[in-house]
């Protein structure tokens, strides 16, 4: 199963078509070149390796607590779902 997370872009690649996402601690290489208006410092909705669109900073903060919630009543770490 995968799921659509948000994580912070950190980094973008020079040809602008990749980032890297700190996902709460967690720091993956992401597409990005379906995301438009992928910019540092900006939250990314991340499928599959894929940002499949760009999101407010306060609704991308509460999803990543309601994640963190859904990992701890599974007895996961965030990571483990991504």
């Amino acid at each position: 199963m995968c799921l659509a997370i948000p994580g912070k872009i950190i980094e973008i690649s020079s040809d602008g078509n990749t980032a890297t996402v700190d996902f709460d601690g967690i720091k993956q290489n992401i597409i990005i070149a379906l995301a438009k208006d992928a910019q540092i410092g900006k939250y990314a909705v991340v499928h599959a390796g894929y940002a499949i669109e760009i999101m407010d900073e306060k609704e991308a903060l509460t999803a990543i607590e309601q994640w963190k919630e859904i990992a701890e009543d599974q007895d996961l770490e965030l990571s483990d779902m991504l």
